[in-house]
């Protein structure tokens, strides 16, 4: 199993002593309510819930706790995701423990960090978006705040709260920027949103 794997692996760094394991969200949750370390490693593939959501679940009870996202996943916009979730650190599950030593040591000193696999594409990619999004249809700042609040697939009602704006005018802009678009449905406003590095 890949907790065994990591346990042996951590096991070899003195400075680590490992509180706890569990194999799902819910235990999680709970045992969190007893102990809470200073570094999570985190599965973002877990039976009950994704990672993304159990990490803002998570900081929004324990807000000093400091995640590292653990998957098998090299997909540039998951990173994305779980770094806008709150996590600090991202680390593919084959890495070496020389990587996760220095995954661990940047978290302990609230830094963050990325896979060494993953960094550079990342970099690349993020200049590609930027250059991207110089071209293409204008979005007002309101219009750009709530295509990235649909992404996050936040109802209308939901949108108006978090911008203090009655649901009319959000509904207004939404179909402004469905129609500036040219996108008719939620996926694609969420690929729009991607692209333009708003998620």
């Amino acid at each position: 199993m890949i907790i065994d794997g990591l346990k042996t692996m951590l096991a070899e760094i003195p400075e680590i002593q490992v509180l706890f394991t569990c194999a799902n969200g819910t235990t999680l949750l709970e045992l969190l309510q007893h102990e809470q370390p200073d570094i999570l490693l985190l599965d973002i593939q877990l039976p009950d819930v994704h990672g993304v959501e159990l990490s803002r679940e998570v900081l929004k009870y324990y807000p000093d706790l400091r995640i590292l996202a653990l998957t098998n996943h090299d997909n540039s916009h998951l990173v994305w995701q779980m770094l806008r979730s709150g996590a600090l650190g991202y680390l593919l599950k084959n890495t070496n423990i020389n990587t996760l030593r220095q995954a661990i040591q940047a978290l302990s000193e609230r830094n963050r960090f990325i896979d060494p696999q993953l960094e550079e594409r990342l970099v690349l990619e993020a200049i590609t978006r930027q250059r991207i999004s110089n071209s293409e249809v204008p979005l007002t700042e309101n219009e750009a705040e709530i295509l990235k609040l649909i992404a996050e697939e936040m109802s209308t009602q939901e949108i108006s709260e978090r911008l203090s704006i009655s649901s009319r005018t959000a509904e207004k802009h939404r179909s402004n920027i469905i129609q500036k678009l040219g996108i008719k449905n939620v996926a694609g406003l969420v690929r729009e949103a991607y692209k333009r590095g708003l998620i």
